[in-house]
């Protein structure tokens, strides 16, 4: 049986079929799965990020909504936001996350994700101090990279 955090994942994303974006009430998705309004905050906010290539906007109160936009059609914006979003700081699992998102979205290629997988692995990373920011430093980089050749490509 499924959990409720997949179902209302999976209600969100059968959504974006017909558009990039889609506006939601959070009351209403609650009212809907018969659950509280934090469980879908708890679903917006772990399987909806910017990692994962969606954007959320979302205005409180009365006539309040949430916009989720799912990015990559704009790669060139997509990739400036995920650089600033990236943080001082990323850890593996994070990193992991992006690259498998750039994979999917085409911008890399699947020799290209073993390559910065390794790169940006713990075993690779050895400072247990700093090395998130080591991390997060080498991945801005690398998505920098990505990006003058994404413009090149599509000049």
């Amino acid at each position: 049986m499924a959990k409720i955090s997949d179902i209302i994942e999976e209600f969100i994303m059968a959504l974006f079929e017909e558009d990039n974006g889609v506006v939601l009430s959070r009351n209403d998705l609650a009212v809907h799965f018969g659950c509280v309004p934090s469980q879908i905050n708890y679903v917006l906010s772990t399987r909806f990020t910017l990692d994962r290539g969606y954007k959320i906007e979302s205005k409180r109160g009365g006539g309040g909504f949430i916009r989720i936009v799912k990015l990559g059609e704009d790669g060139r914006g997509y990739l400036s936001e995920l650089t600033e979003a990236i943080g001082n700081e990323l850890p593996q699992y994070r990193a992991a996350q992006i690259v498998d998102r750039l994979l999917s979205d085409g911008l890399i290629n699947e020799g290209e994700v073993g390559i910065i997988a390794v790169a940006l692995s713990d075993k690779a990373i050895k400072a247990p101090v700093f090395g998130d920011m080591i991390r997060a430093n080498m991945l801005r980089e690398i998505i920098t990279h990505i990006a003058a050749r994404y413009d090149d490509k599509n000049e």
